[in-house]
């Protein structure tokens, strides 16, 4: 996305919610009160989701004020972590591991998927607006490659049909249930069968 565009889209102001600043307070309480600026990380998740999976420029100048700390340092975080987006992804964010297990499980097929479904480029967002997509490294769901991070969940055991109903599913905006598609609980055998015969599946 051009810089142009990322300015275009910049609201003019920013401020959380009621709810959201209850649960600064929250957040605060775990800090000593001459080093509240310690809560900048979960103060920019904070702003992230308020405000549709992106954190505004207005954002880190709030963050700053609140926490009292120059606004550089703030943006000098958001920008360190790739976790933090600072232009608009859509409400649903797609992210695709294509770190070795996952390359050699097929996630090469997903990423076709994405840019035949969503964008052919990353970081764009779809003609409707609602999503956009990422190549990542490591998620940390090695064993359940190949996969893909959709906001805050984890879709795993892909492959290409499976894939193409979720990408269609966020596309409607009506997300299918994160899951891994072979059944899986969390690494466990597929279909959950027992682990017997020193390892072998039974």
């Amino acid at each position: 996305m051009s810089l142009k565009k990322i300015h275009d889209q910049q609201p003019e102001s920013f401020e959380f919610t009621k709810e959201n600043k209850d649960t600064a307070k929250t957040i605060l309480k775990k800090y000593p009160e001459n080093r509240k600026k310690s809560a900048v990380m979960p103060f920019l998740y904070l702003a992230q989701r308020q405000n549709e999976n992106w954190i505004p420029l207005t954002a880190l100048k709030y963050i700053a004020k609140y926490l009292e700390m120059p606004y550089i340092k703030v943006y000098e975080v958001a920008t360190f972590y790739t976790m933090y987006n600072l232009a608009p992804v859509g409400k649903y964010f797609v992210q695709v591991c294509t770190t070795s297990p996952c390359l050699i499980r097929g996630a090469n097929k997903l990423v076709k998927i994405c840019k035949e479904k969503i964008s052919q480029e990353e970081n764009t967002l779809s003609e409707n607006k609602l999503c956009s997509w990422l190549e990542v490294e490591c998620l940390g769901a090695c064993v359940n490659a190949p996969m893909m991070q959709i906001n805050d969940n984890y879709y795993e055991d892909l492959d290409e049909k499976n894939t193409i109903e979720i990408i269609d599913s966020l596309l409607a905006d009506k997300p299918i249930k994160s899951k891994s598609f072979r059944n899986r609980t969390s690494s466990a055998p597929e279909k959950n069968r027992p682990i017997l015969n020193g390892g072998k599946n039974a």
